[in-house]
């Protein structure tokens, strides 16, 4: 089988070529280019899609004795992750950037290409199983990625292979080491590669810029003034500026924010607590499911599985949770699932 291994230079995805060579497809590696100017991205361990990382998956490749390929998606990745993600923090939303990459950038626009070049399928390092065409959370927990995958459909998991779905990251290390892959060790990338210095706030003021508003109480009395709404999002307690108690004296929590007033809604913690969502979009990993029927709901790439009833709904999903659960914003995905088997995802559009 003709495979295209995206390789991000990290050892997950080394580690996955290495595995598909070794089983006898013709591999060919490709490393995405996401920035006009990678110094712009993060570098080091702190992020992915570095000027480095594309020099650590070359010689990963060489390594395998691959043929190894740069795709630039600088234009893509702008529009499609980048500006979506400025779009929502300006509608009062809280997007997730990696798994809008995960649905446009490396599975979408590399699938897309890929079929076109004659290949049958794009491999990843993600952390997930398939298992007769259907997608399963992976065997290491700590690691499983298939929360980030659940925007994926049928069709695309049709032309999808995950290596490292049935192992665990410490044996990943150990067989890259032994595979003399100069990447064993190095550590895994986290948050937003597009945000060179993490200053998630100051990025959003470079792009929207600063405008003051209230900071208003649930019941309508007014505490404080913020510089941007785009710097808050539901359940967020750190960093507001109230200037004055609530009336009852309590800590008080982002509720919501309403962009078009330019407002920043607080109150104390049990007003965050949610038992119904709405997702719009929904995204089906196998046949659509209207149900209603029992599952599991998970917010948050690392969070708990949540007891739900749930139901597709006038084209929208419907989550009822067994229990309330916190913090949770529009613009976030709901990924939902049958045991450890990912059944769909839908975009947070309300909860309450």
């Amino acid at each position: 089988m003709r495979v295209l291994a995206a390789m991000s230079g990290g050892v997950d995805s080394a580690v996955a070529a290495a595995r598909l060579v070794q089983q006898g497809h013709d591999v060919t590696g490709v490393h995405l280019a996401l920035s006009k100017n990678p110094q712009s991205f993060r570098s080091g361990a702190r992020g992915c899609c570095s000027l480095e990382d594309s020099h650590d998956a070359r010689r990963a490749a060489d390594r395998l004795g691959i043929p190894f390929y740069v795709w630039d998606f600088s234009d893509r990745f702008r529009a499609d992750v980048v500006d979506d993600f400025i779009a929502e923090y300006q509608a009062g939303r809280t997007p997730n950037p990696c798994l809008r990459c995960n649905e446009k950038i490396k599975f979408a626009a590399v699938l897309e290409r890929g079929v076109a070049l004659g290949f049958d399928a794009v491999a990843t390092g993600h952390y997930a199983r398939l298992v007769d065409g259907r997608l399963h959370r992976a065997v290491d927990p700590a690691k499983d990625q298939s929360y980030v995958l659940g925007v994926l459909d049928e069709q695309q998991l049709s032309r999808c292979l995950f290596p490292l779905g049935d192992t665990v990251k410490t044996d990943v290390r150990a067989e890259a080491a032994a595979l003399g892959l100069g990447v064993a060790k190095k550590p895994d990338s986290h948050d937003i590669c597009f945000i060179p210095d993490g200053d998630t706030a100051g990025f959003l003021d470079r792009h929207l810029g600063t405008t003051p508003g209230e900071i208003v109480d649930a019941d309508g009395t007014v505490l404080g003034e913020h510089q941007g709404s785009h710097h808050y999002t539901v359940g967020q307690r750190k960093g507001l500026a109230i200037g004055r108690p609530a009336a009852d004296g309590r800590p008080r929590y982002v509720l919501y924010v309403e962009p078009v007033n330019n407002r920043v809604v607080v109150g104390p913690r049990e007003r965050l607590a949610v038992k119904a969502i709405t997702g719009i979009r929904p995204v089906w990993a196998g046949p659509v499911v209207e149900g209603p029927w029992r599952g599991f709901a998970q917010v948050r790439a690392h969070g708990e599985p949540m007891p739900a009833t749930i139901r597709l709904a006038g084209g929208e999903l419907q989550v009822d949770l067994d229990e309330p659960c916190t913090g949770i914003a529009a613009g976030q995905a709901v990924v939902t699932y049958a045991d450890d088997r990912v059944v769909g995802s839908a975009t947070i559009n309300l909860a309450a």
